[in-house]
């Protein structure tokens, strides 16, 4: 994942930050718990397309 693109990406709900989890290729809004997919180094930015994340995912943080 490109770095500059990191760092203009936003959450799309609050705006937020957002943490790239390399491993699962995932961007993290803690703010909304939810994971954005990517794809092809393309990050699904799509709400009702992100996953909740669980309550042990948010406490390990």
């Amino acid at each position: 994942m490109d770095a500059r693109l990191l760092d203009v990406l936003v959450c799309p709900l609050c705006k937020g930050p957002l943490v790239y989890q390399k491993v699962n290729q995932e961007l993290i809004c803690y703010g909304d718990k939810l994971a954005y997919q990517i794809r092809d180094d393309i990050p699904i930015m799509w709400a009702d397309q992100a996953r909740a994340l669980t309550a042990e995912e948010v406490a390990a943080r």
